[in-house]
């Protein structure tokens, strides 16, 4: 691979694993105002033992678990970015010590 190509992949790389670092701090943000809201949902849960209440905190709590899910799969998708990363910086480091 060229290295003009070797660096476009790493500049690509570099802005997408930054829009997904952008995104999962968001669903930080988002997932904390939830749990919070959920955990607020249990507590009247607890305390007036209605089915309604029940049913408000199983929705909030299902809406946590999805945005758990999300937060695991940006995670993954960060870790791989990275590891894509590392890999083309090598690439650089070894074209580099080649022709140094």
């Amino acid at each position: 691979m060229s290295r003009a190509l070797t660096e476009r992949k790493l500049f690509d790389t570099a802005q997408r694993l930054r829009a997904c670092l952008d995104e999962l701090a968001v669903l930080d943000e988002q997932l904390a105002s939830l749990t919070e809201s959920a955990e607020e949902a249990r507590v009247r849960s607890l305390v007036s033992e209605t089915p309604l209440a029940h049913r408000e905190h199983a929705e909030a709590q299902r809406h946590v678990d999805a945005l758990e899910r999300a937060r695991r799969s940006l995670l993954a998708s960060a870790e791989a970015l990275r590891a894509s990363q590392d890999e083309l910086l090598d690439r650089l480091l070894a074209d580099d010590a080649a022709r140094g």
